[in-house]
């Protein structure tokens, strides 16, 4: 397969960006990404004065995201991003986060190339491709595999409404990507709280869900304003891991603006390592597991 032109972005991780746990906010991984993104294209010769011109824009379709160590504050990190591959619309993007020279996270963006009126999709320029691909643009990548399917939801599945404020938007108009990551750990929260397990009482019991993989699929866009609607319900529970399923939707329609398939990992705060998940925990979540386990295990 063809090179990839590589590109390498430095960051430092800001006291603002880390939660009450002292690590990086998970959305803010995504924000890191975004910002390594556009950089990346910008020196492959298609910065945003270019896509202007061209009247065209790139919007996530589908990001992928698994966390390995934690960044804290002060941390020195580098992105390395590049482009795998093409389709006649779309192109997946790599991530890498290292730090010291061990990969703390690692992740994937499908984008698709859009006409910026209208918002429909165009096909990519071969010119694009070669930028991207000095010595040469790889074959049209195989047709993409399907986001997992979600079990039949459980007698209990929780609710949260939200409306778009003003700071969820970003530059394109709609809420930004890494935004349905917050939304969803507020919607965990509430949930939390639903079964009798609120953050005080699991800092009491010394424990923490931290999201270990997330996957996020986006359908429609939400604008400002707009009413949502998010569900979830787990998917499964294993011995330390379970594995939760969230669906964002415009409460005015009932359209589906995106689906995330997240999974967490229970740790002891003392030791920062996976612990058992209590019988207790699990017989009061028991009413919001899904009918049976979705098809990527939990």
């Amino acid at each position: 397969m063809p090179e990839p032109l590589r590109f390498v972005r430095p960051f430092r991780v800001r006291q603002y960006e880390c939660d009450m746990y002292g690590h990086v906010n998970n959305a803010n991984y995504l924000r890191y990404m975004q910002e390594a993104a556009i950089e990346a294209s910008a020196a492959a010769g298609y910065d945003m004065a270019r896509y202007n011109e061209l009247g065209t824009l790139w919007l996530p379709h589908r990001t992928e995201i698994e966390y390995l160590q934690p960044l804290v504050y002060g941390d020195a990190f580098e992105i390395h991003t590049w482009v795998e591959d093409f389709r006649r619309v779309r192109s997946r993007r790599a991530y890498e986060f290292r730090r010291n020279g061990e990969t703390a996270a690692r992740a994937s963006t499908d984008w698709v190339y859009l006409g910026a009126e209208g918002r429909r999709p165009v096909s990519i320029p071969t010119e694009m491709m070669a930028a991207f691909f000095p010595a040469g643009a790889p074959a049209e990548a195989a047709r993409r595999e399907p986001f997992p399917a979600a079990p039949p939801p459980p007698p209990v599945v929780v609710r949260r409404a939200h409306t778009v404020a003003w700071r969820d938007v970003d530059p394109a108009g709609h809420v930004n990507n890494a935004n349905y990551l917050s939304l969803v750990e507020d919607t965990a929260m509430d949930v939390g709280r639903a079964f009798g397990w609120s953050l005080a009482r699991m800092l009491e019991r010394g424990l923490a869900w931290v999201i270990r993989q997330a996957r996020i699929e986006y359908r429609q866009q939400a604008r400002y304003a707009d009413a949502l609607e998010t569900s979830t319900y787990l998917g499964g529970i294993r011995r330390s891991s379970a594995q939760r399923w969230y669906f964002v939707r415009l409460a005015e329609t009932g359209d589906l603006a995106a689906q995330l398939l997240v999974q967490y990992v229970l740790i002891d705060l003392k030791t920062n390592r996976p612990a058992a998940i209590p019988d207790d925990l699990r017989r009061d979540f028991a009413p919001n597991v899904a009918v049976r386990p979705a098809g990527e295990g939990a």
